[in-house]
């Protein structure tokens, strides 16, 4: 007997994944579904997975749990440089997306797969997060995209697994929502129209929170997240945790965002990420004490570029760890806490309390008095300061403002 071929799916249990299964079992493959958790699956999901994934008819199945090493080799950096995509999105799927696809091709390379599956269409950047990482990551391994390549409806992957005899709630709802460590995407319904936001129902998480404020305080050492409120922690992952439970209760973090797609259309996506927009401000607050003028100028610079081809499928590029490498000596002096103020749908920075702290100097209090310079040190400093300008002045009188 000829052998069969050996694929593993990259299964999420949704509907597109659901159908390739049960295809490629179909058609003579050992199918292998592989669920790779970077934190948006819960137990209970996970135990269902296993189960649909065997009643799709997949020889064996896998998770594949790369929580840790995605915020180790990832969501740690973008902490370090407060990566925020167009200054608004915390870059949560599409980073997630590429630790997923690099797990799963490692798992492929493990058990010797002939074929690699996964359930993107031709209309978005997950597409080009997988088949990308495979190439470098499982080379000569062949990639297989039945919903893409056969321009699949929705309707026809259900009519397909119906008539096979797998039954599960697929129903089209008016949103779609990919939820992880990092937030939660919301996509369609209001969104397809530009002059809309989202309504409250379209969000997953409420206002459930017992009083109007709170103060959150976030402890940092070298730029990694150590307490939270005072409860130590050294599972960052559990502190990210605790921060979302706490902020979601306040149901902060909602925004849309409009950018730019990997394959040059632009997209429209709602998401509530209130771990990372409470992390990064805190962050940013910490840093703007603890930090020189320069050296948040080029992080800055650098953060954004690090954020950029994240997104874009470039994780792989041999320039990350260059950056990463920056990023992270840029830390050393970020220690402390910082404090915001929590209220329903938003927050704001109150201060920061660190032995780092610059505005600590003894040479001088801003708008107060000074001591590492005299009044004429001072007035000379400034009149040298301006001695270009009014050397361009001088010759180009008529120039002035």
């Amino acid at each position: 007997m000829e052998q069969k071929k050996k694929v593993v799916v990259a299964f999420s249990g949704g509907l597109d994944t659901s159908y390739t299964v049960m295809k490629l079992a179909k058609e003579g493959y050992e199918v292998h579904a592989a669920c790779a958790n970077t934190g948006g699956f819960s137990p209970e999901q996970l135990k269902t997975n296993e189960e649909n994934a065997y009643k799709l008819g997949a020889t064996k199945y896998v998770t594949l749990d790369v929580t840790h090493e995605y915020y180790e080799k990832s969501l740690k950096y973008m902490i370090y440089g407060n990566v925020l995509r167009n200054n608004c999105y915390p870059i949560s799927v599409s980073s997630e997306r590429i630790f997923q696809a690099i797990a799963i091709a490692r798992y492929a390379n493990e058990i010797g797969a002939d074929a690699i599956a996964h359930g993107s269409t031709g209309a978005g950047n997950d597409q080009i997060r997988f088949d990308m990482t495979f190439l470098v990551m499982a080379p000569g391994v062949e990639i297989i995209t039945l919903t893409r390549d056969k321009k699949l409806t929705r309707k026809e992957e259900v009519d397909y697994l119906n008539e096979n005899g797998y039954y599960a709630d697929f129903t089209k709802l008016k949103y779609s929502y990919n939820v992880g460590l990092w937030g939660t995407s919301i996509c369609g319904g209001e969104l397809l129209d530009p002059t809309q936001g989202l309504p409250e129902e379209a969000y997953l998480k409420h206002v459930t929170a017992e009083s109007p404020e709170a103060e959150l305080r976030i402890t940092f050492e070298k730029g990694e997240i150590v307490a939270v409120n005072g409860e130590a922690f050294t599972d960052k992952v559990k502190a990210i945790q605790k921060i979302e439970e706490i902020g979601a209760s306040y149901a902060i973090g909602r925004d849309c965002n409009v950018g730019d797609t990997i394959i040059g259309i632009k997209g429209r996506v709602g998401f509530e990420a209130a771990a990372p927009k409470l992390i990064i401000e805190a962050h940013r607050l910490l840093e703007k004490s603890t930090l020189s003028k320069w050296q948040q100028y080029w992080k800055d610079q650098v953060a954004n570029w690090y954020g950029m081809f994240l997104h874009e499928s470039q994780y792989l590029e041999p320039v990350m760890p260059d950056i990463e490498a920056m990023l992270t000596s840029s830390q050393r002096n970020v220690n402390g806490t910082a404090i915001l103020k929590l209220r329903a749908y938003g927050f704001e920075t109150v201060g920061i309390d660190s032995n780092d702290d610059l505005t600590k100097s003894k040479l001088g209090e801003y708008g107060e008095t000074q001591t590492g310079w005299t009044s004429d040190e001072a007035k000379g400093f400034i009149k040298v300061s301006s001695t270009p300008l009014r050397v361009y002045y001088g010759i180009h009188k008529d120039e002035k403002r």
